[in-house]
């Protein structure tokens, strides 16, 4: 019986073998390769406009620094915006709508949206906020805006040359120092040329009303004045100024396009050179709260290129003041060196004596040469 168990295990453990022997050899084990790394997420980018993007003017300008980041960045970004956004509440609830939905980067474009701007940043200090034209900053709050006050001062070199009545009209949105200061540089510019020259403001206390600003500049023209400037987002003056025959000056974009037989030249924005490098910085994890004020120097301000009724010896009057601010030599404090006079007659800066950022950002002053005042 034992011999018989013995053979029937032998049998057994020889049919195994042959089958092992059968059987193709499995290759040894290999350690698991590392998981590809997922490339980092997109940086998601957001824009909130008071302005739809087809007025042309400040919104279009904004806008276009939105499409420079995409075209820069590819597909590494995602950006979103929202146009007409009144400044109040509606801001707020907007603006707190991005952060909610991941935004990690919201641009809020109107000086109306600093309050709100402020107010969300607490809730979301993982978040940047970049606020443009304001002065209230936080942890994790820049303000960005431009000094193009150098531009327009330019604008009204080439403005005072070419009225012929020396009365020029300015359609003004609100009376904030920003567009105080606007009205101030352009009117210096044509007074440089032209002494005798004055310019007359209308506000309209709106930043986007294509009609009102439209009644603005017919209400000017009707005064007798032959170059209508502006700070508003459309380009309704310029199209006033082309109907009536005489000049304008466009802000913002080039308005040449809308209003091709009035319009001088227009100082603009290249918000893209900045948006591009606060982009980049976010990205990298390098960017810091700022409160950054760029000039001709840095390309975040410019004039557009000039209409053909302009002649050309103004040009290159014209061109030689560009160059000085684009290599530094001339700057906004340049424009405002005294001695500068008020429309009173009082003297608000000394002889020799520049004007300090402080004192420019809180401009509540007429200079000498504009008809109007200042509402508190």
């Amino acid at each position: 019986m034992f011999k018989k168990r013995l053979t029937l295990v032998l049998a057994v453990l020889l049919v195994l073998a042959l089958a092992g022997a059968q059987c193709p050899q499995q290759p040894p084990a290999q350690p698991t390769a590392e998981p590809t790394k997922a490339p980092p997420a997109k940086l998601k980018v957001a824009f909130v406009y008071v302005a739809p993007i087809g007025d042309m003017g400040w919104t279009y300008a904004h806008d276009q620094g939105r499409l420079m980041v995409e075209k820069e960045f590819g597909d590494k970004v995602e950006t979103a915006y929202i146009e007409n956004v009144p400044e109040g509440p509606d801001a707020e609830r907007v603006i707190r709508d991005f952060a909610q939905k991941g935004y990690k980067l919201i641009i809020t474009t109107s000086f109306g949206f600093m309050d709100p701007t402020i107010t969300v940043a607490k809730e979301f200090p993982d978040v940047w906020f970049v606020h443009i034209s304001g002065y209230k900053t936080a942890p994790n709050v820049s303000t960005v805006f431009g000094k193009i006050e150098e531009p327009r001062y330019v604008s009204g070199l080439v403005a005072g040359k070419m009225t012929k009545s020396n009365k020029l009209g300015y359609v003004a949105a609100f009376p904030i120092p920003e567009v105080v200061r606007g009205i101030n540089a352009f009117t210096l510019g044509v007074r440089k040329v032209n002494p005798q020259a004055t310019v007359k403001v209308v506000w309209t206390n709106t930043w986007f009303d294509p009609v009102k600003e439209k009644e603005a500049a017919v209400a000017l023209l009707a005064e007798g004045c032959d170059v209508i400037a502006q700070h508003q987002d459309t380009p309704e003056p310029q199209k006033a100024a082309e109907e009536k025959g005489v000049w304008g000056v466009g802000y913002d974009s080039d308005m040449s396009r809308q209003a091709p037989k009035a319009v001088l030249t227009s100082p603009v924005w290249n918000w893209g050179v900045k948006y591009v490098d606060i982009v980049r910085q976010v990205m990298a994890g390098t960017y810091k709260t700022e409160e950054y004020w760029g000039g001709w120097k840095d390309g975040v301000v410019d004039l557009a290129p000039y209409g053909p009724m302009v002649p050309d010896d103004v040009k290159k009057m014209a061109d030689a003041e560009i160059a000085r601010f684009k290599s530094g030599e001339a700057t906004i404090f340049t424009v405002f060196t005294g001695p500068l006079k008020d429309n009173t007659g009082k003297e608000r800066v000394p002889a020799g004596k520049a004007m300090t950022a402080e004192e420019l950002l809180s401009m509540d002053w007429f200079v000498e040469g504009v008809e109007g005042t200042v509402p508190k």
